[in-house]
Formats: C-alpha cells, sequence, structure tokens
C-alpha cells in the first residue's frame, strides 16, 4: 500500500532521444512519477557535430517508445517525432508540434508543462503554428547560459529556434541553464552500480549508455551529468528547495541557479526500485 498521491500537473517532454542518455534517464523518472501525468513524448534531431542528422530524430522516439512500453504505466503518452533539420531549415511542421498543440488546446483542469532538454525546434513550430498555445502552458527548458559568450549545445543546436521561444513576452520559460545543468554530476560507477541496479528499467537505461556511439573528440571522464532531470524538481517532486532568480521586466521567466540534486537522485533510484518490486509482485 501507498499514500495516495494528488496529480499536480500534465507534461509533455520533449528532447533528442538519440543522445546523452541523461534524457532518457529524465523521461523514466517523469513516467515514474505519480504527480505529473506524462501526456506526450516529443523527440528532436541531433546536432551535425555528431554526424549526420537525419533520421535522428525518428531513432529517438523509437528509444522513448520502448521505454514508455517497459514503464507500463497507467497513462500511455503520445509519443511523435520531430524533422531532422533546425526550424529554418526548410521543414514547416512535424508530427511532434501536431502533439505539442493538441495538448496544449486540449482543456484539462490540470496546469501544463512542456519540458524540453534539447533544442526549442519542436517547440517553435508548435508557437509558429498556433502562437494561441503560448498563454496556455509553461515551457520548462534545460539549456542557455546565464554566461551569454559560453557554447551550449542545446541553444545552439538550434539557435534560431531558442531566439524565437525565449524571445516571446506572452509565453512562461522557467530555465535550468548551463551553470546550474552541469552541477547535477553523477559518477559512472554510480550509473552502473545504483541505476544499472536497480530493476529492468535502471538496466534499460544502463545499457543505452554502454551502446551510445560516443565520438573520438569527447574524452570521457569518471562523472557524467544528469542535467535533464532537474525539471522533476517542478513537476512531480518540489523545487522549494532550489533556488532561482525573476525579473521585473520578465515576470513569467525563472532562472534556477541551484537544484535540490539529493532528492532528485534519491527519488529516482526509489521509483525505480519500487518500480522493480511492484511489478514483480503484480502490485
Amino acid at each position: 500500500m501507498s499514500l495516495r498521491i494528488t496529480e499536480r500537473c500534465r507534461v509533455v517532454v520533449d528532447n533528442d532521444w538519440a543522445g546523452d542518455p541523461d534524457g532518457l534517464v529524465a523521461l523514466a523518472h517523469h513516467l515514474l512519477s505519480t504527480a505529473n501525468r506524462v501526456v506526450a513524448v516529443t523527440g528532436s534531431q541531433l546536432n551535425p557535430v555528431f554526424g549526420p542528422p537525419a533520421g535522428t530524430a525518428a531513432a529517438g522516439t523509437r528509444l522513448a517508445q520502448q521505454l514508455v512500453d517497459l514503464v507500463d504505466g497507467p497513462h500511455r503518452p503520445v509519443v511523435a517525432t520531430g524533422c531532422d533539420v533546425p526550424i529554418d531549415g526548410g521543414d514547416t511542421g512535424s508530427a511532434a508540434a501536431d502533439a505539442i498543440v493538441a495538448e496544449a488546446r486540449r482543456e484539462d483542469p490540470l496546469p501544463l508543462f512542456l519540458v524540453c532538454g534539447g533544442p526549442l525546434t519542436n517547440v517553435a513550430q508548435a508557437l509558429r503554428q498556433a502562437p494561441d498555445i503560448a498563454a496556455r502552458l509553461t515551457l520548462v527548458w534545460v539549456g542557455g547560459s546565464i554566461d551569454p559568450a559560453a557554447p551550449e549545445y542545446n541553444r545552439d543546436t538550434d539557435a534560431q529556434a531558442a531566439s524565437e521561444v525565449l524571445g516571446r513576452g506572452d509565453l512562461a520559460v522557467w530555465q535550468f541553464p548551463l551553470e546550474t545543468y552541469r552541477r547535477c554530476a553523477y559518477s559512472v560507477a554510480e550509473l552502473e552500480h545504483d541505476v544499472g541496479g536497480a530493476g529492468r528499467v535502471g538496466a534499460w537505461l544502463w545499457q543505452r549508455y554502454l551502446e551510445l556511439p560516443v565520438p573520438d573528440f569527447v574524452a570521457q571522464g569518471e562523472t557524467w551529468p544528469l542535467g535533464d532531470s532537474p525539471p522533476v524538481l517542478v513537476t512531480a517532486l518540489d523545487d522549494a528547495s532550489s533556488t532561482w532568480t525573476t525579473s521585473p521586466a520578465e515576470p513569467g521567466r525563472r532562472v534556477y541557479t541551484d537544484v535540490d540534486v539529493r532528492l532528485l537522485v534519491a527519488d529516482l533510484l526509489a521509483r525505480l526500485r519500487l518500480h522493480e518490486r511492484r511489478a514483480g509482485t503484480g502490485d
């Protein structure tokens, strides 16, 4: 028997699922959480620095679908693919953008969070298609940087999309920038032991790290950031122990400067273990 947890929100989770597996770790956390109802999962392209991006959005959504099926939760979110090029590359729409628009326009008493841990391509496409949805959701984005001169993968993969989305005054944006999400470090040994040893879902996640085609120019160290996980604090847990800044000029904009990494990691591991235990007992 478990405590009855009240649903807090609906969540659309958008990411470049074929890239760093920390996105899939975060997706598993969202799917296993009771307080946030994942209603759609949408996938975007990888940066060309990792090779030709053609097919990477579809490859990523196949991984996301595998994870959704493995978790097999009470809610079955739509899984939709975005396009393989930046927003100024010629494509004007995608199934991912359609899914975001459809959920934003659906009447539901629960607030909607659009959690993006990758480039903002799908978000920008959805807002181009339906500008009115900006007032119907909050964008929670892992990306950008406090230092404007710092290179940052999610923003730079589609700089035009980031400029369009962040330039909107009618869209609430809660941002976890580079300086914050890089602090969510976890050791590779912990990933293998703690996550990989936490049941079938954890083992599946660890396998994604083992199979990731890391480019030769990347020197792998002993740590790996779980940078896409902080939005779980906003949607499912509690960000009261985190810190953020706001500006009178942008009242709908939060920039998180510190997050509760202990709560994030401990909750993730507990949920993986509980899921395995309940799957074994049929509870």
